[in-house]
């Protein structure tokens, strides 16, 4: 989606990755891009904004990834340009202002070099990622919640964990339907997930 993509769908088919919430053949709807953008914020070490209008669902993404401890960038634009409005209001807000690439690279080259730095084994595609009862900081984390939404700096509070990891686990955990993001960052633990 758009069709114009279809075969960049088809490459990425063959050769990529796709991570969604949504079963495949789920069609395109407007409420699906706010999810979307949350897991694209949740995978990035940081976002960039290139244009967005005031009620752009660009906003969503950055404001989603504020709130996952990622790094927001936006590049301004005319004042009398609509779609430079919301980056506008980014960069007032906080977000790095943004003029050439390089801009972006000097701030997430030291988060970049952690990343690699950070020794990595060899990943099983024929294993999904699971968070069993017996993850004791997955179950710390939903114990932690209640069944009352609570923001992520809660949690982290309440846990002693990481920012980072606290957000992830949250992520996974939303992903395998055992929590749900409600507005204003807060999460909720479902029900069902009483027995864990």
């Amino acid at each position: 989606y758009p069709a114009s993509n279809r075969e960049l769908a088809h490459e990425i088919a063959d050769n990529g990755a796709l991570i969604s919430e949504f079963p495949p053949g789920t069609s395109p709807r407007r409420g699906h891009f706010p999810r979307r953008n949350r897991i694209i914020s949740g995978l990035s070490l940081g976002v960039l904004v290139v244009e967005a209008a005031l009620k752009s669902g660009s906003l969503i993404t950055a404001r989603l990834a504020g709130e996952h401890n990622r790094e927001v960038f936006a590049i301004p634009g005319s004042i009398h340009n609509p779609l430079a409005r919301g980056c506008h209001r980014l960069i007032r807000e906080g977000a790095k202002l943004v003029e050439t690439a390089s801009d972006v690279l000097e701030e997430l080259a030291p988060k970049l070099q952690q990343f690699l730095a950070e020794p990595t084994s060899p990943v099983d595609t024929n294993t999904s990622i699971s968070t069993s009862p017996e993850d004791s900081e997955h179950r710390q984390l939903l114990d932690a919640m209640g069944y009352d939404p609570v923001p992520t700096d809660t949690l982290v509070e309440r846990t002693g964990l990481a920012p980072e990891a606290v957000s992830s686990m949250l992520l996974l955990l939303e992903m395998e339907g055992r929590v749900s993001s409600e507005p204003g960052g807060l999460f909720v633990r479902i029900k069902s997930d009483a027995t864990g």
